[in-house]
């Protein structure tokens, strides 16, 4: 690559001496790229707080109701439906699996009506700031190509993820911190990979940081022993000086860039504690969250998410583990709705009442749902992987609440109306952001990638 057409985009994000090499290969953009922003129109939104529900947690047990499913539950699916279809773990020796209504009950609410489960008596007083998205689709039924798909518009390793296609188009509204953190909760019981929050072949400093839950948030923050803030700032000012003289030599934008990752380096020391510390928080917004002040839980993680997009993080991303239900539905579902119907309803809340939610985008689902049709016997029962019909939502941003878009069919099997590609999803996002998607990209091996890929369709009865 000449010097011409090496940019700050295409520099690397490794250091040592302010963070670990480690910490900073995952660290933000530099301070001056919210100046090469690709937005091409009026954005709706300025930030996004994806809530990924990993595992996959079951449509007819929380927006979609089905009673057709409910009447007719235990009779076995008629074959119609299951044609060519292939199940992740239920053996194809069963032939037609017996259906399973819900056990839980689902009850209208809000002006606008809109169903939902008893399993988020909190989240259903917000139901009208909601556009609920009945009949999303995915052609993945496992758990790690299937998160990959949702984040990244391809089922395989090595592509960047929407937070990192974001990073890159809008860069950052901050300096102290990165564009693009991700924080994580719940019962592992699938492990979270990093290439989750990756930046594929985008620059690594587009990558997703992961703030820890416990001890430091980012490993080797803090300063040695003995060496304190100032001394950094002077090693800091010498290693400017240093590299400017060298790049005055060579014309090497590489080392202003490496630079600047550590000038951010220095000063997420002070900002990552900052917003770390909850006891700037009133103990009626500790108390709305559901959280316990040093207990990591998704509640904090919410709380954590509020403070980091009003610091100026672009890009949010809270995975909530545990929602893989292949057997112990009814006690697994309703432990993780409990886990988490108070903080997102709290969340909504409490952007609101600070005037944030208008420019704020909230996304809720997981990689897929899970089957109209019962995994095991007994009381134990579950319900298998399902990508062929199930529900996310959106809120904020530019999005019209209290919305019902698109349907699955009576037994909530097989999306049918207005139906929802994944790449429909990622296109929407963008447009709530002032990108249009077909235009956001980026060469490599020869050809221009983008989040869409060749697809993408944005989905305008939802936005205002």
């Amino acid at each position: 690559m000449s010097k011409q057409q090496a940019t700050r985009r295409q520099m690397l994000t490794t250091a040592s001496g302010v963070l670990s090499l480690a910490a900073l290969s995952s660290m933000g953009v530099f301070a001056d790229e919210k100046d090469q922003s690709v937005q091409h129109f009026t954005p709706k939104a300025k930030s996004v707080i994806y809530l990924f529900m990993s595992g996959g947690p079951s449509h007819v047990d929380t927006f979609d109701p089905k009673p057709a499913l409910t009447r007719l539950s235990g009779q076995p699916i008629p074959e119609s439906y299951i044609k060519d279809i292939h199940f992740a773990m239920i053996p194809s020796s069963i032939g037609q699996p017996k259906l399973q209504g819900s056990p839980f009950k689902f009850n209208s609410y809000g002006e606008s009506g809109i169903a939902v489960s008893e399993l988020f008596p909190h989240l259903a007083t917000q139901v009208d700031k909601l556009a609920v998205l009945r009949s999303v689709h995915s052609r993945v039924f496992n758990h790690d190509p299937a998160v990959n798909f949702l984040n990244t518009g391809d089922s395989r390793v090595g592509r960047p993820t929407m937070g990192s296609w974001i990073s890159y188009g809008l860069g950052n509204l901050t300096e102290e911190m990165p564009a693009y953190i991700v924080m994580t909760s719940g019962v592992k019981r699938q492990p979270l990979l990093t290439s989750y929050w990756s930046s594929g072949f985008l620059p690594t400093n587009h990558q997703g940081v992961e703030l820890r839950n416990t001890g430091s948030p980012i490993l080797f923050l803090r300063n040695p022993d003995r060496v304190v803030r100032e001394d950094r700032k002077r090693q800091l000012n010498l290693m400017r000086w240093m590299n400017e003289k060298r790049f005055q030599e060579t014309g090497d934008p590489e080392i202003r860039a490496r630079m600047k990752q550590y000038e951010l380096a220095f000063r997420m020391q002070a900002e990552t504690p900052r917003l770390m510390n909850l006891k700037s928080e009133t103990a009626a917004t500790l108390e709305q969250y559901g959280v316990e002040e040093e207990k990591p839980s998704f509640a904090r993680n919410c709380l954590l998410a509020r403070r980091m997009v009003e610091s100026g993080v672009r890009y949010v991303q809270l995975y909530d583990m545990g929602w893989d239900s292949h057997d112990g539905l009814r006690s697994q579902h309703s432990r993780q709705c409990t886990a988490v119907d108070q903080p997102i309803a709290a969340l909504l809340q409490d952007l609101e009442q600070r005037g944030m939610l208008d420019e704020t985008l909230v996304i809720w689902g997981g990689e897929f749902g899970r089957t109209p049709v019962i995994q095991g016997s007994g009381e134990n029962w579950g319900r298998d992987h399902h990508p062929h019909g199930f529900t996310m939502w959106m809120a904020g941003g530019g999005i019209k609440g209290g919305t019902v878009y698109g349907s699955t069919d009576e037994l909530g099997f097989h999306a049918q109306d207005s139906k929802i590609a994944v790449h429909d999803i990622h296109a929407t996002v963008l447009q709530t952001l002032g990108v249009d998607h077909t235009k956001l990209t980026y060469r490599h091996q020869g050809r221009d990638f983008r989040l869409t890929d060749v697809g993408g369709k944005v989905i305008d009865e939802i936005i205002l």
